[in-house]
């Protein structure tokens, strides 16, 4: 009979752990009540026992380290009622790692048996296949594979009639719908110059490599092993230290310093793609210190904005990695706008995932942004078009009323000229829907519009014709589908009173508010859609110029009688916060929230994102000792190109939030039974920042005046925020209100609602045609919430 410690050699590595174990079943033995009976189980450290990916899981064998050690001559493995050798083995302070392979999709019973003592432990594994899914539910087709663009590998044939073509030179040999390849393993090495640069295939040492200092004091040669392979359908990558004499398939760690950084990255997708690599995953500010850099192009938002597909893709990548390395000290994420929603929702869905994060230009989350940026080009074909005659929208700041983000003359709006020219109306600058936002609203609610990378060389267009390019159609497995089949939408804006904010503030009148709202309108569902027009898509016509996709709205039929506003699917919104799509305020890891202040260029990442999620985090916790919030200055502008200002970014404070994220896992590692907060550390405090990465300010009150009541803080004076479309239609801060819950006009007169105003019967009458529902009452929970 085999038993373990003849199987595999233990050995130690100075590296710390922590448990990622999922809920177990034990199973007594053959003599269960016998008091000598050592007591030992089985625990899973790769993923969760029901979420293992592939043939293998890592595992542990729970109990005293020198009871196990002590008690392996006697300790059998079983799988599936077959007893089985480890392929690797490995003594981690104080804890056993056991690779185990040769798993079968679907359920398997792994037993952990002792030779006097029969079975001690078992649990049931459930396996499924490396390609996904897992719980994201029916993958995309058509998936357009781009492996062969991004590391000219070929994908495997998985389907001999559809798909990704797959050739063997100018023949097509097969089809891919999975887009799997075998891992490839490449050496780089960083040169003096700063740049990576591939190893030599001799492995000699070139002239210009460069050097790196370990976390631990060691100076090393900066050699970085880097694996490749698709995991869930998209691409990873795996980046570690190595020596240069490295075998491709060693998974060395001497170098590795037990940290592990995922990094996550923005952008705007609607999926049907592989997606595309970036530099990010060769970080080097941490790769040269030792940590391990983990991404996948699945973690990508510029590759889609699935963030239950984007959650199930990062488990799997993490697991893989852990599964060929080993379980990291603690796992640390960094990522910049879609990246730092993906720290947020990954953490309030996916508890144990990261332990921690740098949210780089943060928004809560993707989805509830649609609320007020779907507002953009309603808001801005009014005043362009609708109401042109006005002279107060021909003054660019005047516009930050009704859309509540910043307007500036310091970014001119590119299509001034043209829409003067057209006869509308216009202001030379812009507010930030025009620099920032314009163009998202066709790509993420026009199923016509979007396109994936490739796609051309790929399928043959009557099958991408047939794409539906709508985020609401991306994450049709969330939403759901109507009875004709088309997926439920989210977009609402029944009753609200835009620009509420400024009628009792006197900004706007009584004569332009009832207009604004009467004439505003809404979209139309994506099944009513038609493709858009120019500077879109040509021909780049007078007819056909429509910037603010207005072809696509509900507008009023004269002129006169209200526009239709747009009704939201409560059962997509439920869903949305059900399948956690929605940051809903649950925070279970200790967050740096940083950015560099960009208001001044109408960069899309606004400044109050922050304070949305922090005054989230406390609706749902009741307090954000979790999160500190960090601005590093980036003024003054650089104005030498008069058609793109641009901010300076000359210091960037994420290398130093991880320094303070690090004592603060120590921390908490330290004392585990204080909570997060108690474990925060005295230099993890809300800060603002010169541009030089000098302090400004620091301490509990500097942000004091945007979420509370009191006078301005230091940083709040230094850098103004601004609003959003619903905040300046009465809406709160953290803008996750989909659908509002809807009072009487009657009720609205006489509850303070219109402030100072008093509306006389003809504008009462007209109120009333306007919202024959009622108007938004934001003291209400969110209607499209499932407990409303």
């Amino acid at each position: 009979m085999a038993h373990l410690r003849s199987l595999a050699p233990v050995f130690s590595l100075s590296l710390l752990t922590l448990a990622l174990s999922g809920c177990l079943s034990s199973s007594g033995g053959s003599d269960s009540n016998d008091t000598n009976r050592p007591d030992l189980s089985l625990g899973v450290l790769s993923s969760a026992v029901d979420q293992v990916t592939g043939d293998d899981v890592l595992i542990t064998i729970e109990g005293d380290i020198d009871l196990v050690d002590a008690e392996l001559d006697n300790l059998e493995l079983w799988l599936n009622d077959t007893e089985i050798e480890p392929s690797r083995m490995v003594q981690r302070n104080g804890r056993l790692e056991v690779l185990v392979e040769g798993l079968t999709l679907g359920e398997n019973r792994l037993e952990l048996h002792h030779s006097t003592h029969g079975e001690l432990y078992s649990m049931t594994l459930t396996a499924y296949p490396e390609t996904g899914p897992v719980f994201s539910g029916p993958q995309q087709y058509p998936f357009v594979c781009s492996v062969v663009q991004q590391v000219g590998i070929q994908p495997l044939v998985d389907n001999q009639e559809a798909g990704y073509p797959v050739y063997e030179g100018e023949t097509v040999v097969g089809y891919s719908r999975d887009c799997a390849i075998e891992p490839r393993v490449e050496f780089l090495y960083m040169t003096t110059e700063g740049d990576y640069a591939p190893l030599p295939q001799d492995r000699s040492r070139p002239a210009d490599m460069a050097t790196t200092t370990l976390t631990d004091g060691r100076t090393v040669d900066f050699v970085v092993r880097r694996e490749v392979g698709t995991l869930n359908r998209f691409i990873y990558s795996f980046a570690t230290l190595a020596d240069r004499n490295d075998a491709d398939d060693a998974a060395s760690t001497d170098l590795w310093n037990g940290r592990l950084l995922y990094h996550f990255e923005g952008g705007v997708g609607i999926g049907h793609s592989q997606g595309r690599l970036s530099g990010d995953a060769l970080t080097p500010e941490v790769l040269g210190l030792g940590y391990a850099v983990i991404y996948s192009t699945g973690t990508r938002a510029s590759t889609h904005y699935n963030l239950q597909v984007g959650g199930e893709t990062a488990l799997m990548t993490k697991e893989h990695f852990v599964k060929r390395f080993g379980v990291p000290e603690y796992t640390v994420a960094i990522g910049g706008s879609g990246g730092a929603i993906q720290q947020y929702v990954y953490s309030q869905n996916h508890p144990g995932l990261i332990d921690a994060g740098v949210p780089q230009y943060s928004y809560p989350d993707m989805v509830t942004q649609t609320i007020h940026i779907g507002d953009c080009e309603l808001l801005e074909y009014f005043m362009d078009a609708t109401d042109r005659a006005n002279l107060r929208w021909q003054t660019t700041e005047n516009r930050s009323l009704l859309v509540g983000l910043n307007a500036t003359d310091d970014y001119p709006d590119p299509l001034y000229d043209t829409k003067v020219a057209l006869g509308f109306a216009s202001a030379p600058g812009s507010t930030e829907c025009i620099p920032a936002w314009r163009g998202l609203t066709p790509l993420t609610m026009n199923p016509h519009y979007g396109q994936a990378p490739y796609q051309d060389q790929m399928y043959p267009p009557e099958i991408m014709a047939d794409v539906h390019w709508t985020h609401f159609d991306d994450l049709r497995n969330v939403y759901g589908v109507d009875e004709q089949g088309e997926p439920r939408t989210l977009f609402d804006n029944v009753g609200v009173q835009y620009g509420l904010q400024p009628l009792r503030q006197g900004q706007i009148t009584p004569a332009e508010f009832l207009r604004l709202n009467a004439l505003i309108g809404g979209w139309k569902q994506p099944s009513e859609m038609v493709q858009e027009g120019s500077p879109f898509l040509p021909p780049h016509t007078p007819g056909n110029f429509d910037p603010w996709s207005s072809r696509n709205m509900n507008l009023s039929v004269d002129g006169t009688t209200p526009a239709p506003r747009t009704e939201g699917d409560p059962l997509a919104m439920n869903a949305a916060y059900a399948q956690g799509i929605v940051f809903d305020g649950q925070l279970n890891i200790p967050v740096i929230d940083w950015r560099h202040y960009l208001e001044e260029v109408l960069d899309m990442h606004n400044s109050h994102q922050s304070f949305s999620a922090r005054q989230r985090i406390l609706n749902r916790m009741g307090h954000a000792d979790n999160q500190v919030i960090w601005f590093t200055d980036a003024r003054p502008t650089d104005t030498s190109d008069p058609d793109r200002p641009r901010p300076q970014r000359n210091f960037d404070q994420t290398w130093m939030a991880l320094e303070v994220l690090d004592e603060w896992l120590t921390n908490i590692r330290e004392n585990p039974d204080l909570s997060i907060g108690e474990n925060r550390p005295a230099s993890a405090l809300d800060s603002c920042f010169n541009t030089d990465g000098s302090l400004i300010a620091e301490g509990d009150g500097v942000w004091d005046g945007i979420i509370n009541e009191q006078p301005a803080g230091a940083c709040t004076q230094q850098f103004p925020t601004y609003k959003t479309s619903r905040m300046q239609a009465g809406g709160p801060i953290e803008g996750s209100i989909f659908k509002c819950a809807l009072k009487p006009v009657s009720t609205a007169l006489v509850d303070g609602t219109y402030g100072g105003w008093v509306p006389d019967s003809g504008e009462i009458d007209q109120l009333n045609a306007i919202f024959p529902q009622g108007v938004c009452d934001y003291s209400q929970p969110d209607q499209g919430r499932p407990e409303s």
